[in-house]
């Protein structure tokens, strides 16, 4: 069984618990997610899964995404992950599979992997934490970084400066997340606490090995 399921961050809210404290939790649309293709060891040199989620209209998905998805006599969908498996357990796998909620029935942690919100050029204040300069007597560099590098030896600016550049917009993973409620009617997860990405963006949701 493959504790992996494709999923859409919807929004935050909150539940109470059988103490009648306030939990905050992330709601995530999670699944259905029908198996679009198997890969084995003979023809793809691994063994995987890949999973669908979220229809698409034909008219946008293009010929190449549409014909992909002709073979697994499936439509068009819009998240399209591949899962690594064990050896041998390809065989377990057909495209006839669909993946719900129902597989985190007994889990209780699980790791979040998403796209984390884009907020563009950023500078070195906003984007690493950086100091405010002097405001008076004439100070005129109140946002700005300094100096980055030296003079004649080694005349070059090391890599890995904290600069400005751009900010967000790259993947990340919040591991041990509590799982606190499964909704198969409405194919619904209740995950404690935020995870990345904002509302409306795609995510995977794994149990987590420890």
């Amino acid at each position: 069984m493959s504790h992996t399921i494709l999923g859409k961050k919807m929004r935050m809210t909150q539940l109470f618990n059988e103490d009648g404290r306030v939990v905050p939790v992330t709601i995530v649309q999670a699944g259905p997610c029908p198996v679009v293709q198997v890969k084995t060891p003979e023809k793809d040199g691994y063994t995987a899964i890949q999973l669908g989620f979220d229809d698409q209209r034909e008219k946008v998905a293009g010929k190449p995404r549409i014909g992909h998805f002709a073979k697994a006599k499936q439509t068009p969908k819009r998240f399209l992950r591949e899962v690594r498996l064990q050896e041998g357990e390809g065989s377990n796998w057909s495209t006839e599979d669909v993946l719900t909620v129902e597989i985190f029935d007994e889990v209780k942690l699980v790791d979040v992997v998403g796209q984390t919100k884009g907020k563009g050029f950023a500078g070195t204040v906003k984007r690493h934490g950086f100091s405010l300069g002097p405001k008076t007597h004439g100070g005129m560099c109140y946002r700005r970084p300094g100096s980055i590098g030296q003079s004649a030896s080694p005349s070059r600016v090391f890599k890995g400066v904290r600069m400005s550049g751009h900010m967000g917009d790259v993947q990340r993973t919040t591991k041990h997340l509590q799982l606190v409620k499964v909704d198969k009617e409405r194919n619904l997860l209740y995950i404690r606490g935020g995870i990345p990405g904002p509302a409306g963006g795609y995510v995977i949701i794994k149990k987590s090995k420890k």
